[in-house]
């Protein structure tokens, strides 16, 4: 259903417990569905990107009952990937689709597994990935021939020697999944990576299953084959992600907002958004179990957001309200994400009077005053939430097309932040 998100000018204060990170939550699913025996994975996300991981795992042979909001049960294929009765479909999902592509080359010889996504993820490259899995003995190829989704798969991974460049981070997070599990050794040669946390997390996930690997400093990996995945029971961590949303809105417009659940000892790389943050003067505290935010009289600052390019919108509504210009770098991959995240964000907050400018591989931001807008949202969730921060700015009633891109990532996005004293009504 097409829905519209209406903003008008909002404070906010309170308390709002984070939820449940989805890429902890979609490699939780992947790894419970290759491995043999019966997982539990507590306080998962249900999102429209980990509902689609789910269907994907159950189309590959695992039984996933999702029947209990807070507790997902995995009988997993013990890595014997069933033959599926259709083509996969990922919805929105990225971070799905590539990983997914790695455990369909576990297949035997005489499988063909087809994975495609809707048209945002038929736009996004996944040629890199496929070459390497190709380059271990696997059989992948793009079905329109452009390095991109329909791809076909059938395998099997044998092992061997592989080099990429991990433009994006998930390209390497996929080889690192699937890999454990070929009948081989595997080299896997790194020349380039955008989002190395993203890799960390992978890694924290083989490390609790044990896998046996070596990893020269994220530049080189060699993984040991014919290792299995065992059954777990785990929680899934809050979603920094997700807390960047309300990070950023509350150093504008906080009273004082607490944010609870999160953990600063998991790998998360967008727990870096606070350090963000405080290099802008914003009032921060963190205590053992909460972080706590004011608004406070930010300044400009340049900032590295390679690491980080989900926050790349919501800083970018941050920076329009800092003192100077404010330069965000380093973060080319944002171009090919659900959307190209420079150009829409620029896009978007130019209608609202914001002085915003586009670098190659960034954004140039300089204190303004947002005016109300009709905003395109760009069917992407992160576009939508970060302009909704904006349009809380705004002397006026700000109107965010295609608002219903948030359920991919955070289907309670809107709830919450009303809960907090935002002005904002969701409409069909």
């Amino acid at each position: 259903m097409l829905m519209k998100l209406l903003v008008n000018k909002s404070r906010l204060k309170g308390e709002v417990t984070i939820p449940a990170s989805k890429s902890h939550t979609i490699r939780a699913v992947a790894i419970a569905s290759l491995a043999g025996g019966k997982s539990l994975i507590r306080n998962p996300l249900s999102s429209s990107d980990t509902l689609s991981a789910v269907e994907c795992y159950r189309c590959l042979g695992a039984q996933i009952d999702t029947k209990e909001p807070d507790l997902w049960t995995v009988e997993g294929n013990d890595a014997v990937i069933a033959q599926p009765a259709k083509t996969i479909d990922v919805g929105n999902s990225g971070t799905t689709l590539r990983i997914a592509a790695g455990s369909a080359a576990l297949a035997s010889q005489n499988l063909k597994i087809t994975l495609t996504g809707d048209a945002q993820i038929q736009s996004r490259p996944i040629g890199p990935l496929l070459d390497s899995l190709n380059e271990l003995g696997a059989k992948c190829r793009s079905v329109n021939n452009n390095g991109k989704a329909p791809i076909e798969v059938s395998g099997r991974l044998k092992g061997g020697k592989t080099t990429i460049a991990a433009t994006t981070s998930q390209y390497l997070s996929s080889l690192l999944l699937c890999t454990p599990l070929a009948d081989n050794d595997t080299e896997i040669n790194v020349t380039l990576l955008n989002e190395p946390g993203y890799v960390r997390m992978t890694l924290d996930w083989l490390d609790k299953q044990q896998i046996e690997y070596t990893n020269q400093q994220f530049g080189k990996f060699i993984m040991k084959g014919s290792q299995q995945y065992r059954p777990f029971d785990d929680v899934i961590p809050a979603d920094f992600s997700s807390a960047t949303f309300f990070l950023c809105a509350a150093a504008l417009f906080g009273d004082e907002v607490t944010l609870l659940g999160l953990d600063f000892t998991d790998s998360q790389p967008d727990k870096a958004v606070v350090d963000y943050l405080r290099q802008m003067d914003a009032d921060i505290t963190v205590a053992k179990d909460s972080i706590t935010v004011k608004q406070s009289q930010l300044k400009a600052a340049e900032i590295d957001m390679n690491a980080t390019p989900d926050a790349l919108p919501a800083m970018a509504v941050v920076a329009a309200f800092a003192e100077g210009e404010t330069r965000l770098v380093n973060v080319p991959q944002a171009r090919s994400k659900e959307t190209d995240r420079i150009k829409s964000t620029a896009e978007e907050l130019k209608k609202m009077d914001i002085d915003i400018e586009e670098l190659p591989a960034g954004l140039i931001i300089r204190k303004s005053r947002p005016r109300p807008a009709e905003l395109d949202g760009k069917g992407d969730h992160r576009i939508v939430m970060a302009l909704s921060i904006a349009a809380m700015a705004a002397d006026g009633k700000c109107s965010i097309d295609t608002a219903e891109a948030v359920n991919v990532t955070f289907p309670d996005y809107v709830k919450l932040m009303k809960n907090l004293g935002a002005n904002m009504e969701l409409i069909s």
